[in-house]
């Protein structure tokens, strides 16, 4: 009679599922992949408007290297601390809803260390996941842009996504590598922690923290700079009328251009969430659990 078990998954049996979930993901039709990386893209960019949504209002660029700080009247860190617990949405609608995230699929790396992906599926996958990604969220920003959302709390929603964009551009290179890594190691692991999961409560309860930390702490995620940033960009360049209206409240305008978007955030943002997911979580953890089962 087998056993039956409620309890949550140990570590050991999280790294098989991982290894096993790892081959499903690699071995998914191009066209579901895609249209789910699709869905994942747009998930996160929700939970990026709720995140701008409650932060607006009380935002001020104040540091020299463009740090983001807050003047709501609440300390920095209670406001950092509802801005990343709303955030925790994006995760969430991925992970019980059903999508395929870019950073969250760094851990695919577990199936392929133990020789169950090859490097091509892979590859495939990261590829096909990230440009679904970024269609998801570049979709999204345009009808956010067309809602004119950014124009409500007199005008405060604005003026805080075009204050978290030109941060987000004004990063340097090694910073945004940096920054990336802390990130996805962090989302990875929230990733990891729902494979214990029995339930969906549980699942949730298992995102909250450490995407709550991530955002708190202003690490970097590529997907949803791939909403932040476009969504800035669009209210910049095509409501100039907006624009004369707000643009003295934003220091550093000029700094958000889609180069900076590209060259100083995306591309060295997402080197290091692959740096972050895939070796600092992914390696890691296969090396403890799967290392010896393989050899």
């Amino acid at each position: 009679m087998s056993e039956i078990r409620i309890d949550a998954l140990l570590p050991a049996e999280m790294a098989t599922r991982a290894e096993y979930l790892g081959v499903r993901k690699a071995e998914m039709p191009a066209f579901s992949m895609l249209m789910l990386s699709v869905l994942a893209g747009a998930f996160i960019s929700l939970g990026a408007i709720f995140a701008t949504t409650v932060a607006a209002g009380g935002m001020s660029v104040t540091a020299a290297d463009g740090a983001v700080a807050f003047s709501t009247g609440l300390p920095y860190g209670v406001t950092r601390l509802l801005t990343g617990l709303v955030f925790c949405l994006g995760l969430i609608l991925v992970i019980v809803g059903g999508a395929e995230l870019f950073t969250g699929n760094n851990l695919i790396v577990m199936a392929w260390a133990s020789g169950k992906v090859t490097g091509r599926a892979l590859l495939r996958n990261w590829v096909i996941v990230y440009t679904g990604n970024f269609l998801g969220s570049l979709a999204t920003a345009v009808l956010m842009f067309y809602s004119r959302q950014y124009t409500f709390g007199s005008d405060s929603v604005g003026i805080t996504a075009l204050k978290i964009a030109v941060a987000k551009c004004d990063l340097g290179f090694v910073q945004a590598i940096a920054l990336g890594i802390l990130c996805n190691a962090l989302v990875c692991l929230a990733v990891w922690l729902t494979y214990s999961a029995r339930t969906t409560i549980d699942k949730i309860v298992s995102i909250i923290f450490p995407i709550t930390a991530f955002v708190a702490a202003g690490f970097e995620h590529s997907v949803a700079n791939m909403y932040f940033i476009p969504y800035a960009l669009l209210v910049k360049g095509l409501d100039p009328a907006y624009l004369a209206k707000v643009g003295d409240r934003v220091p550093d305008l000029a700094a958000l251009t889609w180069n900076a978007f590209f060259i100083k955030n995306l591309i060295p943002v997402t080197i290091g969430n692959i740096i972050g997911g895939a070796i600092f979580v992914a390696a890691i953890y296969w090396v403890i659990f799967l290392r010896e089962k393989k050899a």
